[in-house]
């Protein structure tokens, strides 16, 4: 008989995403719930941009641009030619169907509404079973010091295309920041199969999740299996900056170096197979696949891979 329960993941944007669309995929509808990173949100031209919730919630509507991995396919960007024609900032893209998300959020969080249910409503209006739960409904903002001083995290990564030399990271309001009462709820769920921690980048996509006080306890009272899978191959991140991150704050950019980080948490570690020589190396249990995810198939296969192995782990516990 086939495993049941519900399944937790932790995600930031493009590759989480990928994975979440993929564990949706081979989960009964409802029973996937995505703690999501807040810390890359930023108003701009006053408007309350998501981008990591933006990216799983296109990616699990099917509404994903396939090329880039972020925004909305067959954007059109009328919008951005009329704001620079005008003198606008242009440095952050929005397109004209992104643009709907970002009015549409505001508006709702100018009426008093928590960013968690602005979200619920999205997802409820193009039909997504799974919930998409923003870690927190407090700020917290990721901050970035390079050599030309602290930035906040856009500017450095869109503004500055991730180039400058990272020296230091902070997450402006973790502090204060209180979890989202769902997330804790979902993570002592009496049928909780597992969590994952998806391949999203270890520093500036999964810590400021892990930052909001009460979190890494809440992951560490889990009683299901709680499972990281890494973000790099042979030593290179798929996408993004993760790897000169790493190397920038002083580690390692492997996969060891990313278990590492995780090591207070995890119960099982999945890498892919360009780093097999390294399993010997971890200290807890670990599996080798192919973690690259290109199509559909592949997201779901992973998807697979990461539940049989929770569950081994479940069962042997």
């Amino acid at each position: 008989m086939a495993a049941t329960g519900t399944v937790v993941a932790l995600s930031g944007g493009i590759g989480g995403a990928k994975l979440a669309l993929g564990l949706a995929r081979r989960l009964a509808p409802g029973a996937l719930a995505v703690v999501a990173n807040v810390g890359d949100d930023f108003s701009h031209l006053g408007l309350h941009v998501s981008p990591d919730i933006d990216t799983l919630v296109y990616t699990l509507a099917g509404l994903a641009d396939p090329q880039q991995g972020w925004g909305r396919a067959g954007e059109t960007w009328s919008f951005m030619s009329a704001l620079a024609e005008l003198g606008g900032p242009s440095w952050f893209r929005l397109g004209d169907g992104d643009l709907a998300m970002h009015v549409m959020r505001t508006h709702r969080l100018a009426q008093g509404v928590p960013l968690s249910q602005v979200t619920a409503e999205v997802c409820a209006s193009l039909r997504i079973a799974t919930r998409i739960l923003p870690v927190t409904d407090d700020p917290v903002r990721t901050r970035v010091r390079t050599d030309q001083g602290w930035l906040d995290f856009q500017d450095w990564f869109v503004g500055h295309r991730a180039a400058l030399t990272v020296r230091e990271l902070a997450f402006a309001g973790a502090a204060e920041a209180t979890p989202l009462p769902a997330v804790l709820a979902a993570l002592a769920a009496p049928d909780l199969r597992a969590v994952v921690i998806c391949p999203s980048n270890p520093l500036i996509s999964i810590e400021p999740i892990l930052v909001v006080p009460g979190m890494r306890a809440a992951l560490a009272a889990c009683k299901a299996p709680v499972i990281a899978v890494s973000p790099l191959i042979g030593g290179r991140a798929v996408k993004g900056p993760t790897a000169a991150m790493l190397t920038d704050l002083g580690g390692a950019a492997t996969a060891a170096a990313v278990a590492e980080r995780y090591r207070d948490l995890l119960d099982g570690y999945v890498i892919d197979e360009a780093d097999r020589a390294a399993l010997d190396a971890l200290h807890v249990p670990a599996i080798a696949t192919r973690t690259l995810m290109i199509t559909l198939a592949d997201r779901e296969r992973l998807a697979a891979d990461v539940l049989a192995f929770a569950d081994r782990l479940g069962a042997s516990a």
